[in-house]
């Protein structure tokens, strides 16, 4: 992964809003399909948002992730969504996961993940949960998931081509060189219902062997794949009755191994992971410590690691790196802007924890970025403001490390 020269560069999670015109125009396509319109309108809705990110000062942009389908302002799931247009083996269901009320315990030696509102923190505050006025989960407009019914195979060829040609069109209208485009990690694939597969290692293996198709269309058009893995975060919270850390740390390894399977033979220094505990508005209370975790994290063959670290659940988490050592060569990709509040950051305070990063690691492995997506989290007037302010951010820590 290239490293930083002469200044810290900036890029963000992934998600960002989409346009009015974009969310009307993806509802419609559930019953016209595609159209020419709407390929047209996706072009230069991702040649806008390029050239926008370019202005507020993201160095390493992405397509907003607008080909992946958003249909409501309010939308937790789009990262997760948009794989199962384009995997087959899915069957389709009735079933929404935000509100599946299924009970699955585990035990120790034996983990399964429960149903999203079996998740601890949701059960500890269950009232806030429920209350539509609390903020948590409001407006969300209900998706179903489908299950495996049979062999997972990669069928989005064609998207995956969209997202890149479109992208690339953006960097080139906007003069830059860098971009990514995100994907989905084998570990948060398999999180779908599975009816097919006899064990969860035939499951996060064929999870692995049908998205590095996507990985690999990316990396070989000369673009950066950022794994979206909050799997392996994010699950601790998801296993009821809370497991020992090892069990979950064996649980997580096999997601681990079976990522690093997917990249077998792709060039690290274009994946970055992007690890987070979740992009719901809610209290976090039962989140596992970074610390735990961040040796598997590091596992991953990738070139760069993104993860939550502005939130307040979180951002005391920056001292880990004093006692983990940053293997040669990688770079991290600190949150130092969070999703999880409308509360648009100073940039002397973006700059203070972009320093606070650097001091550890050195200036240069440092790319100061978002926590996660703000696409379908914050109002887009919001989002915006809170780039302009990484950016901002990023230009005085600059000036204080250079």
């Amino acid at each position: 992964m290239p490293l930083n020269t002469d200044h810290i560069r900036v890029t963000h999670a992934g998600s960002l809003p989409r346009t009015p015109e974009l969310i009307a125009a993806n509802a419609a396509k559930e019953t016209d399909g595609v159209t020419p319109e709407f390929l047209d309108l996706l072009e230069t809705s991702v040649v806008d948002v390029v050239r926008r990110q370019k202005d507020l000062g993201i160095d390493i942009p992405n397509d907003g992730e607008y080909g992946h389908t958003m249909a409501n302002s309010v939308d937790y799931g789009a990262w997760w969504n948009y794989s199962f247009a384009r995997l087959g083996g899915l069957e389709p269901t009735n079933v929404d996961r935000w509100a599946d009320a299924q009970v699955h315990r585990s035990s120790p030696g034996n983990i399964v993940l429960t149903s999203f509102p079996d998740r601890r923190d949701r059960q500890a505050f269950n009232e806030a949960y429920n209350d539509p006025s609390s903020g948590i989960l409001s407006h969300r407009k209900s998706v179903t998931q489908p299950k495996i019914a049979g062999p997972l195979t990669y069928t989005g060829q064609d998207l995956v081509a969209s997202d890149i040609k479109n992208l690339k069109t953006g960097l080139a209208a906007a003069g830059l060189s860098d971009g990514f485009v995100a994907s989905l990690s084998p570990g948060s694939c398999a999180r779908v219902a599975n009816e097919y597969y006899k064990s969860d290692e035939e499951l996060v293996y064929a999870c692995a062997d049908a998205m590095r198709e996507e990985y690999k269309a990316i990396v070989d058009a000369g673009l950066t794949v950022q794994l979206d893995d909050p799997s392996l975060a994010e699950s601790w919270d998801q296993i009821n009755p809370e497991p020992s850390l090892e069990d979950y740390l064996k649980f997580i390894q096999l997601r681990v191994e079976a990522t690093n399977w997917a990249l077998r033979d792709l060039p690290q220094e274009q994946i970055r992971l992007h690890v987070c505990w979740g992009s719901w508005h809610g209290p976090h209370t039962t989140d596992i410590p970074f610390a735990d975790i961040i040796g598997s994290v590091l596992q991953v063959n990738a070139g760069a690691y993104s993860f939550e670290a502005a939130n307040v659940r979180h951002e005391h988490e920056w001292r880990v790196w004093e006692d983990t050592k940053l293997p040669e060569g990688k770079v991290i990709i600190p949150g130092v802007v969070s999703h999880a509040t409308n509360v648009v950051e100073h940039p002397d305070l973006v700059a203070d924890r972009i320093v606070r990063f650097a001091d550890v690691v050195g200036r240069e492995n440092v790319i100061a970025s978002t926590d996660c997506g703000l696409g379908g989290r914050v109002h887009p007037q919001i989002a915006f403001a809170k780039l302009e302010a990484l950016g901002e951010g990023a230009r005085r820590a600059t000036s204080r490390l250079w």
